[in-house]
């Protein structure tokens, strides 16, 4: 089995060392690493460059999902997965991935992160991801931890490049609407940083995000999401924390 893990870089300089480092020293695997910087203007070309191993796609594109689309698009891996640029895959991560993709025969897989916050870290648990969890939008969702086959990503066409906030929710719920069964793992997979610079830390795309997740409920419920379907939410919230 081989895996393909694509990253975009864009002016994260001072985190993606670590990245680079922590997806090249996983052992016991094959592991393809694409890298797509559209256009940084700090160090990070220099850092990327430094790495022969790395395949690297230097082009400007039309936002974060279609870069992840280029750098897929090149991919030759069994298995697909993509971390941000300033978040890293723990040791030895994919290898556990691996044997429990072998054994569950999984086409759609989730482990377990960390969520850096404040220099603490906090585990989270991934739920098991439906249809109507995802569109209600109660579902915990750990995408640097997420896996999923060559063969259901090229099934969906993989991302909507017009999506700037919330590709990997819109990316995940379309596998589910083509019949992909979500398959929790125990073992924490990434680590995740949440700092004032970044999209979850700073809210600035609080709004848009609320746009986009809309348009994804529309695009499957043909109607916009209203303050019945909040309720659906609160309650499938309380039963995760109950389960």
């Amino acid at each position: 089995m081989k895996f393909s893990i694509v990253t975009i870089s864009y002016n994260q300089g001072r985190y993606l060392k670590q990245c680079i480092e922590s997806v090249l020293s996983q052992k016991n695997v094959d592991i393809e690493y694409i890298i797509v910087d559209p256009g940084s203007s700090d160090n990070s070309r220099e850092i990327i460059n430094s790495y022969k191993e790395i395949k690297k796609i230097y082009k400007k594109d039309k936002g974060p999902a279609d870069g992840l689309n280029n750098g897929f698009k090149i991919a030759t891996g069994d298995f697909f997965g993509f971390i941000n640029s300033d978040d890293y895959l723990l040791p030895n991560s994919i290898s556990k991935l691996q044997n429990e993709i072998l054994k569950s025969n999984a086409s759609f897989i989730s482990g377990k992160g960390l969520e850096i916050l404040n220099g603490k870290s906090n585990i989270i648990s991934p739920t098991k991801l439906t249809l109507d969890k995802m569109l209600y939008q109660s579902s915990i969702i750990f995408q640097p931890s997420t896996f999923f086959s060559k063969i259901l990503y090229n099934k969906i066409n993989g991302f909507n490049k017009e999506n700037r906030t919330c590709w990997d929710y819109e990316l995940f719920t379309d596998f589910l609407t083509v019949g992909a069964e979500h398959h929790l793992f125990e073992e924490p997979i990434a680590a995740f940083r949440v700092y004032p610079e970044s999209i979850t830390g700073s809210g600035r795309l609080k709004k848009q995000i609320k746009i986009d997740m809309n348009r994804v409920f529309k695009k499957y419920k043909n109607r916009d999401y209203n303050y019945f379907d909040k309720s659906i939410n609160i309650y499938q919230r309380i039963l995760n924390k109950l389960s």
